[in-house]
């Protein structure tokens, strides 16, 4: 998997750009090596169906 590490959220940090929703402190995250972030579900099914990261596709 292309996915570095899951991990909790420590503090809010903006929309994830897969579902538009919150990333919340206390969500389950999962970081990419390009550090972008999303929820862990959401880069689940992602990756399902596309090999890059949604915001650097050229990565």
């Amino acid at each position: 998997s292309c996915i570095s590490r899951d991990d909790v959220l420590s503090k809010d940090a903006g929309e994830c750009v897969i579902c538009l929703e919150e990333l919340l402190q206390g969500d389950t995250i999962a970081r990419l090596p390009c550090l972008c972030i999303y929820h862990k579900s959401c880069i689940d099914s992602w990756f399902e169906v596309n090999r890059s990261c949604p915001e650097h596709p050229s990565d």
